[in-house]
């Protein structure tokens, strides 16, 4: 018998495309619960390189898909989330920086992606590098997002264009940019990488989150933790995933986003993974995250 085939007379890659068809079947048939209110999530991990701004506009892509409305707010002056979602970032475009540094209007920024009709995008430009020098002599500096963004959605809701999700994009370090960011939000989702290090600076980001929530906002709380960039082949990425779930019982998602060729391909196209290949297992698996988010809802 061929080493290829196993004695169920099945190939290895027969069984991953069947069982991608089973959960492109189960998505279907799950019709995702709005919620009551609108969310307000901070993705944020203090460690580069673990996939904060993929799962950030990934997550908000997949469930646009589902037809919840949902709103992107790119904090990283490198622009990723706004190269992903399509929408213009370049320097003289009316961005987040015009929001929190010159007290603009965030109606007046927000676009709205190509990916989606219910996806939208207030961009990062090259002008955000120098907010957090800028910030330190403003009035209420750390609260500058949140009141803005209150006002938005206040006005979005009277409207009848309520948003269901917001995402925030953080900078991948604790300075004024995030602690805006964990402010204007109720929730912190944390992606984690299934690689050496993994949990490196994690204890000093829930230390820093603490501080947010006793001295700044209240409501804070993490609600998520994701496991992206997983190799099931490893004797390491499975044991990272059982650490995790072993320190973090109800934040741990059970969904893990496999490493995946495709999912780093699509910013190169200014598309997300959901869009640009919607049949990968990334994008199978990022919907299923979503999925997952949308079941379990806002922490009480």
């Amino acid at each position: 018998m061929s080493s290829s085939t196993d004695y169920d007379g099945t190939t290895p890659l027969a069984r991953e495309l069947a069982d991608l068809n089973r959960r492109k079947a189960a998505l279907s048939r799950a019709p995702l619960p709005p919620p009551a209110e609108t969310r307000v999530l901070t993705v944020s991990n203090q460690k580069g390189g673990v996939g904060k701004t993929t799962t950030t506009v990934n997550l908000a892509a997949a469930l646009a898909r589902s037809g919840a409305r949902v709103l992107v707010i790119d904090l990283d002056p490198q622009g990723n989330a706004s190269t992903a979602l399509g929408v213009d970032h370049r320097a003289d475009t009316p961005s987040v920086y015009d929001v929190i540094v010159n007290d603009g209007n965030m109606d007046d920024v927000v676009q709205q992606s190509p990916e989606f009709e219910t996806l939208f995008c207030i961009p990062a430009t090259i002008h955000l590098a120098g907010a957090e020098i800028e910030l330190v002599s403003l009035v209420a500096r750390e609260q500058r997002l949140r009141t803005a963004l209150e006002a938005h959605l206040q006005r979005t809701e009277a409207a009848g264009q309520r948003y269901d999700y917001v995402f925030i994009d953080c900078p991948p370090s604790l300075g004024l940019l995030t602690i805006n960011a964990f402010v204007a939000a109720g929730e912190v989702l944390i992606p984690i990488q299934c690689e050496y290090y993994a949990l490196e600076g994690l204890s000093q980001l829930l230390r820093n989150i603490q501080l947010i929530e006793k001295h700044l906002n209240p409501r804070l709380a993490v609600s998520s933790i994701l496991l992206t960039m997983y190799d099931g082949r490893t004797n390491l990425a499975q044991q990272v995933v059982a650490d995790v779930r072993e320190h973090f019982p109800k934040e741990a998602l059970t969904t893990l986003i496999p490493r995946s060729v495709r999912i780093s391909e699509a910013p190169g196209y200014g598309q997300t993974v959901i869009s640009y290949d919607q049949n990968s297992p990334g994008s199978i698996s990022y919907l299923e995250a979503a999925a997952e988010l949308a079941h379990r809802g806002a922490p009480q």
